[in-house]
């Protein structure tokens, strides 16, 4: 190549990656975080039609993983090329990609878009993995009584609202899991509006105060889960309390199969 083309080019890498005052460096004077992005640099020069990334960001401190995530979407809008990425990052992978495949142990789980892996999971192993904190699972039955779906967990029962519960219907009597993530439970103090809730007692575990938001660590006889409440919040630590499951925003999976019910 022309050495001004060589010249440009590595100059606009160094640029991107915020590397140009390391351009005079031998290998060995870069830390970890410096080599890798100087790996994507690499990769950027060739102006390749496709990027496989494994995992580029895993040295770098936490700050640099935000800007870096960054400054790869930014390259990827500005290329136009495809960038296969390899992360186990859900972070990372949710704020980066337009599709996301989900694999365990070889076997695709999932394929879809960020917000679909969120909103409808299809199965135990691809809802626990999106979202943090975690996923809360309870294992209960699904029972019918006087006419209304409940799930019973044997510590706390909530009911369907009835416009979800078409789908359930068949599997009343059965053993199932019941999903529901952190930020859907509420302190019973502060319920967002125009919301379904079922209220369960609680004794308040730990509390992490998060500066915009409350992590609850809750038990309800033997079971254990996190809410994600409104920093207004007073519980505290060894305090019953009740908290607010949003029934618009659940999860049921078959107990056997692990399998999202829908």
């Amino acid at each position: 190549m022309p050495k001004d083309e060589i010249k440009r080019r590595v100059q606009e890498a160094a640029d991107v990656l915020g590397i140009k005052d390391l351009l005079e460096r031998k290998p060995r004077q870069l830390s970890g975080g410096q080599r890798q992005r100087v790996a994507v640099g690499r990769a950027i020069v060739r102006e390749p039609k496709v990027f496989l990334f494994d995992e580029p960001l895993s040295n770098l401190d936490a700050k640099l993983r935000v800007a870096m995530r960054a400054e790869i979407s930014k390259l990827h809008q500005r290329l136009a090329t495809t960038f296969i990425y390899v992360t186990h990052d859900q972070i990372e992978a949710m704020t980066m990609a337009t599709r996301i495949a989900v694999i365990n142990k070889g076997v695709l789980q999932q394929l879809d878009t960020p917000q679909n892996l969120y909103d409808k999971p299809d199965n135990l192993f691809v809802a626990g993995f999106i979202g943090s904190p975690a996923m809360n699972f309870f294992r209960g039955k699904l029972v019918k009584e006087n006419g209304k779906l409940c799930v019973d967990t044997g510590d706390f029962a909530v009911a369907i609202p009835q416009k979800f519960a078409k789908p359930y219907e068949s599997h009343a009597g059965k053993d199932i899991i019941f999903g529901i993530r952190p930020e859907n439970v509420h302190d019973a103090d502060f319920i967002p509006p125009n919301i379904d809730v079922e209220k369960v007692a609680v004794k308040v575990d730990v509390t992490e105060l998060m500066g915009n938001e409350i992590f609850l660590y809750l038990v309800s006889g033997k079971n254990t889960f996190v809410g994600r409440v409104d920093p207004r919040s007073k519980l505290r630590v060894g305090q019953q309390a009740s908290v607010a499951f949003d029934m618009d925003s659940f999860h049921i999976f078959d107990a056997a199969t692990e399998e999202a019910i829908r």
